[in-house]
């Protein structure tokens, strides 16, 4: 049998068919995090993709740590009275709120401009 290769184990459950790792620890099929540019520019995207045809405004490219990206995240939910959260280097607002978030940044000193269509 030339063609035969490992499925599943009671042991790990799925396995991966290329690397024949479990499917929790695969690391071919996962996509690469695209890179941040880190030229100090506050780049601010609308998203609906992956989310249930929901819209989030988001602004990537801060050079912060979790502390204070969760407070400015707060702030900037505050001024857009929507919600939102702070993850990986990201904050995220629900609805569009791409005008309110970039004057808001630019009036707090950042450089900020909107990115995408």
């Amino acid at each position: 049998m030339d063609n035969s290769r490992l499925v599943y184990s009671t042991d790990s459950g799925r396995i991966c068919s290329s690397c024949s790792r479990p499917l929790a620890a695969c690391t071919c099929k996962q996509k690469p995090v695209a890179p941040v540019p880190a030229d100090g520019v506050i780049r601010i995207r609308r998203e609906v993709k992956g989310r249930g045809g929901k819209t989030v405004t988001v602004a990537a490219g801060f050079q912060l740590d979790d502390s204070g990206l969760k407070m400015l995240a707060a702030e900037l939910k505050r001024r857009c009275g929507s919600g939102g959260s702070a993850k990986d280097g990201e904050i995220l607002i629900q609805g569009d709120h791409r005008e309110t978030v970039l004057g808001e940044l630019q009036r707090r000193g950042f450089t900020a401009k909107l990115a995408g269509g």
